[in-house]
This record gives structure tokens, C-alpha cells and sequence, in this order.
């Protein structure tokens, strides 16, 4: 299913037309756009209620104060952040989705491990949690029935992904002013009618900021499986501080501004029978004006749409990167179309207890992404002495092995699970003596794969071998006379 490079050549920066690239490279010629596109590409996916909803757990769930949830959401946010402006990098460098680019770590076949995660992850899980919250955005809105409102939803989020990359730029650049406007004068309003002072985290319970800051960084962390997905068609000369700013900063900023605006919604104060009465995003607008609430009710629709566009595409893109060979007639489009209907069939049987279902999938995310990002920044930098060329070559070679990356990646998620977790159905076995750590499976993770790639990579057998050999740390000197 890969597409010829005149195909891709011919594709250019057309915006009405469906992407024909899959995993393949992206030629020099096809190249276009400029990083500061990636600002609204990164910030309008994150003007909807599932962000909003984290600042809603922190204090309404968790129980912690005001000011505990803003430093525990900066804190999560802020490391997501991070991550995912620096593996955006890859996008001009080798011209490869994120999933491809982890190949270099991973080899080529145990890269299934983390590019069927992330495809389940995101072309499923997250499509039905944005797909539910704009559903009852828009039911509250319309008063339609939530059904008629997901099958609404489902349509154009899906029909944006199918288009592929341009679409969506585009997409997100026209929405970003209107859902900017709008958030920022809701929030204005919920603001001066929160109280604040009253949400002292005195009925916080242990662990409660570390769990915030979990889901905090889980929300923005889970878009770094996603980073050069939507940066290898920038031109190889795109400068790298500017790849890797407006990404990181659209993440921080909207991520940062919406869950505080949750978490400030959350001591608005509703009167016990209407309360028992609303939706999770009627809720949220119930102390707006009318026309101020409708409108907020569609910018959370709109939002989930412009979300689950790039949770589509990624998922689709996180699939072909397992290396399945595909019928040639199968290209990046049908699978987005696949993974449409299994999203919309979970986002289904979701309609029920999402706020619990919510919080449980957003630390989940974490206990994988955690030990992954940990072998992937680590084989990074022992990899800092290779060429490009070098490091682009391990990316399409099916003899490039390195399984100690998937089994430290493995390794790090259960036991990071087994002894940290605090899960509405699993609590594990430290988390369960000391409830004060809250959950941390995805510190703990991070840390134990990165020691445990460190040192499994030297066992013969299991170490980089053949073209994917890590070299030394530091370079060897050259022979005399070279």
C-alpha cells in the first residue's frame, strides 16, 4: 500500500484531495507548509471538554484546592509538553510518521509493540472519549437524541481524516480563531461566578495531586506517539527551535488554560436537584448565558471533531507502521474508514459512566507511553552520532533488530502497573500500602525501562544487531593517516 513518489510528488500542498502517502518517506519535492502552522494544528484539538474535564476531576472529583489542581495540571502538562515538542523533530529529518520514526529504537518488527498500542489507543480509545463529549454537546444543545448526535459527530470527524494531512491543517487552522474567541469569553464568565476559595483541597484524598498531574500528563503526553505525524511534510531546512516550539506550546497553552477553567467550573455552584439533572457539558455551561452557552456547547462539539480528525489519521497511520502487509488497493484512507466505525461502536458503549471510564483510560495511556518515551529518548541519545542518512536507512530495513527496546518497554508497563497502579479496578501492590503516591505507574514505568534498556541492550542477542547497532556514546577516533 505504499504510494509511488510521483503520487506523493503530485499531492504537494493540495488541500481538496486525499492524501495517498501511508508510512512511506515524503520526497524533497512534496514538501511545503511552515512550522508556525503547528500552532493551531497542536492547540485547536484541545479546545473541547475532554480537556476541560481533567480540571473537573481535580477539584469536583479529586477533592483537591484551586491552586493544588493548577500546580498539579502545569506540572503534568508541562513534561507532556516537552516530550512532544521534541519528538516532532523527526518530521523534517526523515520525512516518516512517529510510529516509523521509532523504528530506530524498536527494529522493525518490535516496533508492533508500541504502533499497535498507539493505533488502539488512538484510533479507538480516544476517538470514543472526544466522540461522547461532543455527542452531549451537541444533544444539550439541539435537545436530539445522543445517538443522532454520535452518528453526527462521527460522520465529519471521520470524513476530515480520511482527506488526510492537508485537510486537517486546514481544518484546524479555520477553527482555532472561532474556538479561541469563544472558550476565552466562557471562560471569562465561569471565572467571576467560580469560588475559587472555597475548593481548599481539605477533602482531598491521598494521592489526589499526584493523580491529577497523571492525568494531566497522560491528556498531553498522549498526543507524542502523534509529533511528526503532522511535521514530515515540513521541508528538511524548517528551523529546529520552530518545529518544536509551536507544537509544545499549542499542547501547553490550550491544555494548561482549559483544565484550569475546568477546575475553576467545578466550584460554580448548582443547586443539588438541577445538578442531578445535567449532562457533564451542560454542567459546564450551566452558569452562562443562553446564547453564550449554545455557543460553547458547538466549540466543544467542534473541538472533538478537530481532535478525533488527528486521532483518526494517527491511529490509521500507527496501524500501517506495524509493518502488515496490506492489499495494495488498501491505502492510509480505508483504514482511517476502519477504525471509524470500530471508534464509533466503542463510543457507543460509552454513552454510560463516561466520567469514571474517562479518568481510568487517561492513566492507562500512561503506563505505556511512559516506558516508551523512556527507550525512545534513550536511544536517541546514544544514537546522536549518527548521520541522518545513517538513522533513516534502520527505518525501512526488516533485518534492523533491537528487542531490548519492547521488552524494557514491556517490562517498565507491568511492573510500573503491578506495583504503582491505582486504577478503579486494579490497585497495585505499593499503591495499595502507601494510597499517599497516588498513581505513579508511569514515572515508575519510564524510569524502569530506561534503566532496564541501558543495560538489556548488551546482551548478545537481544541488543541492536547488524545496520541498527548503537554505537558507542562517544565517537571512536579515526585511524592515522585517514
Amino acid at each position: 500500500m505504499t504510494a509511488a513518489p510521483t503520487e506523493i510528488s503530485a499531492y504537494g500542498d493540495h488541500v481538496l484531495a486525499v492524501e495517498p502517502t501511508g508510512a512511506e518517506p515524503v520526497p524533497d519535492d512534496a514538501r511545503h507548509g511552515r512550522p508556525l502552522s503547528l500552532l493551531w494544528t497542536w492547540t485547536s484539538p484541545n479546545m473541547e471538554f475532554a480537556t476541560v474535564f481533567i480540571g473537573v476531576l481535580a477539584v469536583g472529583i479529586f477533592g483537591l484546592g484551586f491552586w493544588q489542581a493548577v500546580l498539579a495540571i502545569v506540572l503534568g502538562t508541562g513534561l507532556g509538553a516537552v516530550a512532544h515538542a521534541f519528538l516532532g523533530l523527526s518530521g523534517p529529518r526523515f520525512g516518516v510518521p512517529q510510529m516509523v520514526a521509532g523504528r530506530s529504537a524498536f527494529g522493525y518488527w518490535g516496533n508492533a509493540l508500541p504502533a499497535g498500542l498507539n493505533a488502539l489507543t488512538a484510533g479507538i480509545g480516544w476517538f470514543a472519549v472526544n466522540s461522547v463529549s461532543a455527542a452531549y454537546a451537541l444533544n444539550t444543545l439541539l435537545g436530539w437524541p445522543v445517538l443522532l448526535c454520535l452518528f453526527i459527530v462521527v460522520i465529519l470527524q471521520v470524513a476530515i481524516a480520511f482527506y488526510g494531512h492537508n485537510f486537517i491543517h486546514s481544518a484546524e487552522k479555520y477553527t482555532f480563531p472561532v474556538l479561541t474567541v469563544v472558550f476565552l469569553v466562557a471562560a471569562a464568565v465561569i471565572l467571576s461566578k467560580s469560588h475559587i476559595g472555597t475548593a481548599t483541597g481539605s477533602k482531598a484524598f491521598p494521592g489526589a495531586f499526584l493523580l491529577t498531574a497523571g492525568a494531566a500528563f497522560g491528556y498531553a503526553a498522549g498526543w507524542t506517539p502523534y509529533g511528526s505525524d503532522y511535521t514530515r511534510y515540513l521541508p528538511r531546512t524548517a528551523p529546529k527551535w520552530a518545529v518544536a516550539l509551536w507544537p509544545g506550546l499549542g499542547v501547553l497553552v490550550s491544555c494548561v488554560f482549559l483544565e484550569i477553567v475546568g477546575a475553576a467550573s467545578a466550584t460554580v455552584l448548582i443547586p443539588a436537584k438541577v445538578a442531578a439533572n445535567l449532562s457533564l457539558t451542560a454542567a459546564f455551561t450551566y452558569s452562562l448565558p443562553g446564547w453564550l452557552a449554545n455557543l460553547t456547547l458547538l466549540a466543544i462539539a467542534v473541538g472533538g471533531i478537530a481532535a478525533n480528525a488527528l486521532n483518526i489519521y494517527s491511529g490509521s497511520l500507527s496501524f500501517i507502521a506495524m509493518g502488515i502487509k496490506l492489499p495494495a488497493a488498501v491505502r492510509r484512507a480505508t483504514v482511517s474508514l476502519v477504525f471509524g466505525v470500530a471508534g464509533t461502536l466503542v463510543a457507543w458503549g460509552g454513552l454510560s459512566d463516561s466520567a469514571t471510564k474517562y479518568t481510568d483510560f487517561l492513566l492507562v495511556i500512561t503506563y505505556w507511553i511512559g516506558p516508551w518515551l523512556a527507550v525512545v529518548f534513550t536511544d536517541r541519545y546514544l544514537r546522536r552520532n549518527e548521520s541522518d542518512a545513517q538513522l533513516a536507512a534502520l527505518l525501512s530495513d526488516p533485518s534492523h533488530r533491537n528487542w531490548a527496546a519492547p521488552i524494557a518497554m514491556a517490562a517498565g508497563t507491568g511492573l510500573g502497573v503491578w506495583l504503582f497502579s491505582n486504577q478503579t479496578e486494579y490497585v497495585g501492590l505499593i499503591a495499595k500500602h502507601v494510597p499517599g503516591i497516588g498513581d505513579i505507574a508511569f514515572a515508575a514505568g519510564f524510569v524502569i525501562a530506561g534503566l532496564l534498556y541501558l543495560a538489556l541492550r548488551l546482551v548478545p542477542g537481544l541488543g541492536p544487531v547488524g545496520a541498527g547497532a548503537v554505537p558507542s556514546a562517544e565517537p571512536e577516533p579515526e585511524p592515522a593517516g585517514a
